[in-house]
């Protein structure tokens, strides 16, 4: 738990945060390709592969902050924000071309609402949450879940696709209730109770 500073609108063109606003305006990309392979249920190399670049991309923007010593508050509110637009918008595509079922993602959504809605409350007292192993975890098993959804030669391979979606649930509700509790604790703390 830390307490986090103002936002500078020069720091959006800090070099990770400008790859953060990048991964944001390409997602949309990731969203058609999987739409127009509605015949294969969204499966196709092309999806693999920009999903894989936006992938990396969270690392490499993580990378480049840390490794510059950029790390701002515009990053720490953009990256998050970008995961979520390319998660939940490719698992709704899935959802939309019958890849994936609703129930699990609409799980997963939920959990990203909803602690987004708490991140901001916090933030507004001043509490920044530095990100878990677990919440770091999670945002692998989604895309690893949705990579699996996308790959070609799983096209017909609806059970992997199913464990893998599930599996990414598990870590998402797992990964919340950690947020949650730091997130109470910390609030806890700085009200003096």
């Amino acid at each position: 738990m830390s307490q986090v500073g103002a936002y500078s609108w020069a720091d959006l063109r800090l070099t990770a945060n400008l790859i953060t606003l990048g991964r944001i305006l390409v997602s949309p990309l990731l969203f058609v390709l999987i739409l127009t392979a509605s015949d294969s249920g969204g499966t196709s190399w092309a999806v693999v592969a920009v999903g894989w670049v936006l992938g990396a991309s969270d690392y490499y923007d993580g990378w480049v902050a840390r490794a510059s010593d950029s790390v701002s508050r515009w990053g720490a509110f953009l990256d998050p924000l970008a995961d979520k637009v390319m998660i939940l918008g490719a698992a709704w595509c899935f959802v939309a071309v019958d890849r994936l079922f609703w129930v699990p993602v609409l799980i997963i959504t939920a959990r990203e609402l909803l602690m987004s809605a708490a991140r901001t409350r916090w933030a507004r007292d001043g509490l920044s949450l530095p990100a878990r192993y677990s919440a770091k975890l999670k945002t692998l098993m989604q895309g690893g879940a949705l990579t699996v959804a996308a790959l070609p030669p799983l096209e017909n391979v609806d059970w992997a696709v199913s464990l893998a979606i599930w599996l990414a649930v598990a870590i998402t509700l797992y990964s919340g209730w950690r947020y949650w509790a730091d997130g109470r604790a910390g609030a806890i703390a700085a009200s003096g109770q």
